[in-house]
């Protein structure tokens, strides 16, 4: 039976704890090219002030800001991704912890469709997937390299709007880049903070979470 809503989940801090995997790829990735430390509170702040969602371009920008180095994208993105990655996927992803309880999705799915909507390419969601959820049956996943134009952008959020007309989606995230492509989409939002984020809160209201 088709669902008349849709959940929509971003990936890195609503359904996997990346502290110890994309957050560590950023901080190791500028002190390799720098031999300086950023903090992770700094590396929030970027990431709350919205447009640095994609990681590999906010470790180049932290780069030039930490050292005035100016460093090709792709050689920002190799080295990132050794760290991440590792040889054979056994790098700072192996550290991630998945945040649902075991019965919360599938709970949820009794009740709605469940869609995927991250920066991260599809190659890294499905090593996530399959280690965490491998039972969980996803309408729509739209990756990193599914959009032409990436978050706060409404693209991803469209697209699955396409697959579901006249349903009612849901999107829910932990940045202010989530917020702002769902009120681009015009699509309700649900914002993930943690204790002390009363900045975030207010910017998540701000854009009618």
């Amino acid at each position: 039976m088709k669902k008349s809503s849709v959940l929509v989940f971003d990936m890195d801090g609503v359904l996997a704890e990346v502290s110890d995997s994309y957050l560590a790829s950023v901080v190791t990735t500028v002190q390799h090219f720098t031999g300086q430390s950023v903090s992770r509170d700094v590396i929030e702040e970027y990431k709350q002030a919205g447009g640095w969602n994609n990681d590999w371009a906010l470790s180049q920008k932290l780069i030039v800001d930490t050292a005035g180095r100016n460093v090709k994208y792709r050689e920002v993105v190799s080295v990132f991704q050794s760290f991440f990655l590792g040889s054979a996927n056994d790098g700072f992803i192996t550290r991630e912890k998945w945040i649902p309880s075991d019965d919360l999705l599938p709970r949820l799915a009794g009740r709605h469709a469940l869609a995927l909507f991250t920066g991260r390419p599809r190659a890294e969601i499905d090593l996530t997937l399959a280690r965490f959820a491998p039972h969980i049956r996803w309408q729509t996943i739209i990756a990193e390299e599914d959009v032409t134009r990436a978050k706060p952008a409404p693209d991803g959020l469209n697209a699955i709007a396409e697959v579901n007309p006249g349903g009612r989606l849901i999107y829910i995230g932990d940045n202010i880049d989530d917020a702002r492509s769902a009120s681009a989409a015009n699509v309700s939002f649900i914002g993930i903070a943690g204790p002390g984020q009363e900045k975030l809160i207010q910017a998540f209201r701000s854009e009618g979470a």
